[in-house]
C-alpha cells in the first residue's frame, strides 16, 4: 500500500473513539445537545439528533433576502427581533429546529436564552430540494404543536411561498402567493413580500 493509499483509508475512517463519547441516538439530552459546538446545522427531536444538509448559496441568498426585510419592517416598527439560521428555537422538552428566519415579539426578547429562543412567533423556511416533506410535514406539524402563530414554506423549486396561521392547534393556509403576487402576514398585516424578487436572487 501506497502512503497515499494509507492516508486516503485514514481519512475515510470515522473516528469512532470519538462518536463513542457522544449519547446514542434517542438518548440525547437537552444539555448535551446545546454543548455541541459546530457549525453544522442540527436539530433534536425527542432525544434524536439530526444533522442537515449544507444550504446551498442560492437557499442563503433567499433567506438572508427574506431576513433583510422583516428585520427591516420589524425594527423600524420596534415590533421584536428578527435572527436567521443558524440560531435554535425550542419547540418543547428535546426538541429544538433551526428555521431559516425567526421572528418573536418585543414583550418575549427579555427572558429569552442566549442559547435559544421558544414561544417564537413567525418562522420561515426556505424548502429544501433533498427532502421537502421536511418542510411541508414535519416541521408544519412541529410549529403548530409548539404554538407558533405563522409559518411561511417558501419554495424555490414550485416558485411559490405559502402562509400557514395557527388556528387553535393545527395551521391553515392564510395564502398561496406566486410570482406576480405579494405574499403576506396574518400575524403582521403591513408585511408584504413580492414574491418574484424573492426568487430573482442569483442561482
Amino acid at each position: 500500500m501506497t502512503i497515499g493509499a494509507a492516508v486516503r483509508d485514514r481519512v475515510e475512517e470515522p473516528a469512532w473513539d470519538i462518536a463513542r463519547l457522544f449519547p446514542f441516538q434517542g438518548e440525547w439530552s437537552e444539555e448535551e445537545y446545546l454543548a455541541l459546538d459546530t457549525n453544522q446545522l442540527v436539530e433534536l427531536t425527542n432525544g434524536t439528533i439530526e444533522v442537515l444538509s449544507m444550504p446551498t448559496a442560492r437557499h442563503q441568498r433567499i433567506a438572508l433576502f427574506l431576513y433583510r426585510l422583516l428585520w427591516t419592517f420589524a425594527n423600524d416598527r420596534s415590533l421584536g427581533e428578527v435572527l436567521t439560521a443558524p440560531f435554535r428555537v425550542r419547540l418543547g422538552v428535546r426538541k429544538y429546529r433551526e428555521p431559516d428566519v425567526i421572528f418573536i415579539s418585543a414583550e418575549k426578547i427579555a427572558w429569552q436564552k442566549e442559547q435559544y429562543w421558544e414561544d417564537v412567533d413567525l418562522v420561515m423556511e426556505v424548502v429544501g430540494a433533498d427532502d421537502p416533506k421536511r418542510d411541508y410535514e414535519r416541521k408544519r406539524r412541529e410549529y403548530a404543536e409548539a404554538g407558533i402563530a405563522e409559518y411561511w414554506i417558501v419554495d424555490p423549486q414550485r416558485r411559490l411561498i405559502v402562509v400557514l396561521q395557527l388556528q387553535g392547534q393545527a395551521y391553515v393556509v392564510y395564502g398561496e402567493f406566486g410570482v406576480g403576487a405579494t405574499a403576506t402576514s396574518a400575524l403582521l398585516p403591513a408585511f408584504g413580500v413580492d414574491v418574484a424578487e424573492v426568487f430573482a436572487v442569483p442561482q
